[in-house]
């Protein structure tokens, strides 16, 4: 199986996202990671993307549960409410 990817440096300014991945409309997809991140942390943003790359999670419809599935974490039976 070969992916067709490129990673891009950005700024993220204001945003605690570490990188995001979108699916191009060839197939390949394109991983931006925050260019403020250090050597080590871009590296594990980028093995996180391609933890989902190779999931194949771009199928899904829900990125909470993709994220807590991609991070190993219980997924709620009932939705967290929060009052303010």
């Amino acid at each position: 199986m070969t992916i067709d990817y490129q990673v891009r440096l950005m700024n993220f300014p204001g945003c605690r996202v570490k990188e995001t991945v979108a699916e191009n409309e060839d197939g390949s997809y394109t991983i931006f990671i925050d260019a403020a991140l250090s050597k080590i942390e871009q590296q594990n943003a980028f093995l996180h993307a391609m933890k989902h790359i190779l999931g194949d999670d771009f199928s899904g419809e829900d990125v909470n549960v993709i994220e807590m599935l991609a991070h190993g974490t219980e997924i709620p039976k009932e939705p967290c409410l929060q009052t303010y």
